[in-house]
């Protein structure tokens, strides 16, 4: 599809590429996003998406996710701040949302973004938290008797998939079966039986945690701080719930709250676990 934008400029909407990643990076890094191209091509393999192009440039990105059949994500939504506010985001987010069809679909909203995804069906959820800096060291975490953290073997992909499920409230096997090849993991193991675990990998300034899946704050805690020596004096990220009562122990390591985001929902809402809970999400895009 082509539009013609008042200037007499022809937008064309295709499905975005391999080729068009250096471009999509070239945006983001214009925005002053962490996002290295790596992490671009990275999350093209798991999903797809379109790009706004405008005389050979590319000015405008989103992708999208399905996570199976009944859920998606949207994410990566930019365009550039010469096209802004001539209806290329709604565009392209309509693409991608027809894309997903009728799968209840989830964001994370930027204050700036709010307003179009309510225009389009999206409800607030709740908030995300993003907490970044230098690591100092993560305060002493204390476990109930019988539950302990170790680092994540092979065999233990199928649990941790069952976790992510019942912690996003979806269905996170083909991602988390992607994330397990560039990440690290660590488990808790309670009574003998897997009850959380955390993902450490490399990302934008430097390392993210997350997914993080936990039963209690203590428990998330304790998974995070599993990784102290391995990220000591690294910058490190974690996206984290708005309630997820981790914000002050994470200041507290060098971690401060730099950013907060929205999480929303269209035809309907995650159902997870409330035995369980996504304390840290995967990142802003796959959530």
């Amino acid at each position: 599809m082509m539009l013609i934008e008042p200037s007499n400029t022809t937008i064309i909407y295709r499905p975005i590429t391999e080729n068009d990643l250096p471009a999509a990076h070239a945006l983001s890094q214009a925005l002053r996003w962490p996002h290295r191209l790596e992490d671009w091509q990275f999350v093209l393999r798991l999903g797809a998406g379109f790009v706004a192009e405008a005389d050979g440039t590319v000015i405008g990105t989103a992708l999208c996710w399905q996570q199976r059949e009944r859920h998606g994500t949207v994410g990566m939504i930019i365009v550039s701040a010469q096209h802004q506010g001539k209806g290329i985001g709604r565009e392209l987010m309509q693409r991608v949302l027809d894309q997903l069809g009728e799968r209840c679909t989830h964001l994370i909203a930027t204050q700036a973004g709010q307003p179009l995804y309510e225009r389009l069906g999206f409800q607030p959820t709740g908030t995300i938290c993003q907490h970044q800096g230098t690591l100092t060291g993560f305060p002493a975490t204390q476990l109930p008797a019988g539950a302990s953290v170790r680092l994540a073997e092979p065999g233990d992909l199928a649990a941790i998939i069952a976790l992510a499920d019942r912690g996003a409230g979806m269905s996170r096997g083909d991602v988390l079966k992607q994330l397990v090849t560039v990440a690290e993991g660590a488990v808790l193991e309670r009574d003998g039986q897997l009850a959380g675990f955390a993902l450490l990998r490399r990302f934008g300034r430097g390392q993210v945690i997350g997914p993080l899946v936990a039963p209690d704050t203590d428990s998330a805690k304790a998974l995070i701080a599993h990784w102290s020596d391995a990220c000591a004096g690294a910058f490190v990220r974690l996206d984290v719930s708005g309630d997820s009562g981790l914000g002050d122990w994470l200041a507290q390591a060098g971690l401060a709250q730099v950013d907060s985001g929205v999480a929303m929902s269209r035809n309907g809402a995650p159902e997870a676990d409330p035995a369980l809970r996504q304390f840290a999400i995967i990142n802003q895009a796959l959530c």
